[in-house]
């Protein structure tokens, strides 16, 4: 199993994304854009994975790579390849289908609720998650459904996952987020996480230990369903 996973930002973990890789003995191939590597050219690999960060799916203007990204995720749907899209990934791949972006109307950050719908219960990565678990969240843009996609999960932006034909995924909470990489994401970015939640150096502690458990469980159980998929495909 060979994995290509975009990278958006300096510092990228891969959190339970990348256990549930490593757990299948999965060969990862890693492409930079924001730092000027060139995207594939073309379909390579098994699946697709992108990840979040700090631009706009939208700023094309600083980000020239983020159309070629988007035609990218297309790509690897048409040819059958499981594709996920995480936070910003999600934001590129509603962009690539035909959905709205829209920014700075949706502020989230920290452990928030997350429901899934009716199509979550008996969505291949979905189906084994309670109705209703926390999750990580770091974001203030949205985007609305694009044509054809299964909503599969909700919260108080309505657009929290969807699934786009049999193998294509997006979520926009970071399911990959476990306490260990909340924990450094607070100590690398003090001024980021204050900006989006005045007090969170103060609180994260608390709400890690309240929420903590429940999402790593779910952000794990996505990732190895997710994982699995590419190696039915």
């Amino acid at each position: 199993m060979r994995v290509v996973i975009v990278e958006n930002t300096a510092i990228s973990h891969h959190g339970q994304v990348g256990v549930a890789l490593h757990e299948a003995a999965a060969l990862i191939d890693i492409c930079r854009p924001f730092a000027g590597q060139p995207l594939p050219a073309g379909v390579q690999g098994d699946a697709l994975v992108v990840f979040g960060g700090e631009q706009s799916a939208l700023d094309d203007a600083r980000h020239p790579c983020l159309p070629g990204l988007a035609a990218l995720m297309r790509a690897c749907h048409a040819a059958g390849r499981p594709v996920l899209g995480i936070c910003l990934g999600s934001q590129i791949l509603a962009r690539a289908f035909g959905g709205e972006n829209r920014l700075g109307v949706a502020l989230e950050f920290g452990w928030t609720p997350i429901t899934r719908t009716a199509a979550g219960r008996t969505d291949p990565l979905f189906s084994a998650l309670p109705d209703r678990f926390p999750i990580f969240q770091w974001h203030s843009d949205t985007f609305t459904l694009p044509p054809g996609a299964v909503h599969l999960a909700t919260g108080a932006v309505p657009a929290q996952a969807f699934r786009l034909g049999a193998r294509t995924w997006g979520t926009q909470f970071h399911f990959e987020a476990h306490r260990p990489m909340v924990a450094d994401w607070t100590r690398r970015f003090p001024a980021g996480c204050e900006a989006m939640r005045p007090g969170w150096a103060a609180a994260h502690a608390e709400e890690a230990a309240l929420h903590g458990p429940a999402a790593d469980a779910a952000g794990l159980t996505l990732a190895r369903a997710f994982v699995a998929q590419i190696a039915g495909a």
